[in-house]
């Protein structure tokens, strides 16, 4: 069977430039003045739009206290 529509270069690369890679946007946050991802918590503070969403401090400790076991199981 024949191929009945052309698929040319210029086609095929208009198509692909909407493939090209954008930067991120990023947002300074008010208080803290830490850069984080748009639409995203910061990851320094915890806050999302001004509120509290995570809470940092019980996440590193946390963290910590899993390291510790791990390091003390190890022995």
């Amino acid at each position: 069977m024949v191929v009945r529509m052309r698929h040319t270069r210029a086609h095929r690369d208009n198509r692909r430039s909407h493939h090209g890679l954008e930067n991120p946007s990023v947002t300074v946050d008010v208080k803290s003045g830490v850069p984080h991802l748009r639409h995203r918590a910061s990851l320094v503070t915890g806050e999302y739009r001004g509120r509290k969403v995570i809470d940092v401090t019980a996440k590193l400790d946390k963290r910590a206290k899993k390291a510790s076991e791990k390091k003390a199981e190890g022995r």
